[in-house]
């Protein structure tokens, strides 16, 4: 589980549609059935129930674990941010100025820059 399968899971339950929730990622329908699929495979139980398609159209909706399954990971995302402030400043702060921010003369690699002819 990870940020876009949870994107995924919550693009599922807002629109009722594994290939609108592939769509609103700008993934593939074949990706999207892969990832159910795979989720689907992990868990004790699905996180997704998908209907067929057809002349009444298709459908998916999340099962109650797939409710549970998002709603946890979300927790800890949360719960990690916050845990991780300090570190997440440090990390920043180590970051090099963006290229926009540096000066137009000095050289990226420490090296000098060669004379322009």
């Amino acid at each position: 589980m990870g940020p876009g399968k949870a994107e995924l899971l919550e693009g599922i339950r807002d629109t009722g549609s594994i290939a609108a929730a592939g769509r609103r990622m700008a993934m593939s329908y074949k990706r999207a059935w892969f990832l159910v699929e795979a989720m689907n495979g992990t868990f004790r139980d699905p996180l997704v129930e998908a209907a067929k398609g057809g002349t009444g159209g298709g459908g998916a909706s999340l099962t109650p674990l797939g409710v549970t399954v998002l709603a946890a990971y979300r927790r800890l995302e949360r719960l990690a941010a916050e845990a991780g402030t300090t570190e997440l400043t440090a990390i920043r702060e180590a970051l090099a100025p963006q290229l926009s921010e540096r000066s137009a003369t000095a050289p990226r690699s420490g090296r000098p820059k060669p004379a322009s002819t």
